[in-house]
């Protein structure tokens, strides 16, 4: 898509420094990390939002993010990862993106994406369980 930063990386024409890729899928450092190694997936083939993302794609871009869940503690002796994706709200490039990213005990980021809340009660949290489960019916 013209326009879309990780197309032009895709194409070549913006510089990436690029972890891993092959004809459907690419990783590569995100340019401003929250910890070095902060790496980013994406189909190489624009899509806004993993809601439009096609079946044939999931398994090569959700195995690449799996893989390097594995890589990144090995090659960074980090003691796991933090997996992220933005859909529309917060997705600073409407190009599907998963972030994998370093974690080490102590290292800041705890609380840092989420404010968490409680439901007010049980009939509250089984009510949303019920419209996500019909929900599920139609998509």
């Amino acid at each position: 898509m013209e326009g879309c930063s990780f197309c032009r990386i895709v194409a070549g024409e913006l510089p990436a420094a690029r972890v891993y890729e092959d004809e459907k899928v690419m990783a590569f450092l995100d340019h401003r990390p929250l910890f070095f190694g902060h790496t980013l997936v994406i189909p190489r083939q624009h899509v806004p939002t993993l809601a439009e993302l096609s079946g044939d794609l999931l398994a090569p871009l959700f195995g690449l993010v799996q893989r390097l869940a594995r890589a990144i503690p090995l090659a960074l002796e980090a003691e796991g990862t933090f997996i992220g994706i933005n859909n529309r709200v917060s997705q600073s490039i409407p190009h599907l993106h998963i972030h994998v990213v370093p974690r080490r005990r102590g290292d800041g980021l705890r609380g840092f994406f989420w404010p968490r809340r409680r439901y007010p009660s049980e009939t509250a949290m089984e009510e949303t369980a019920a419209r996500l489960r019909a929900a599920l019916q139609h998509v």
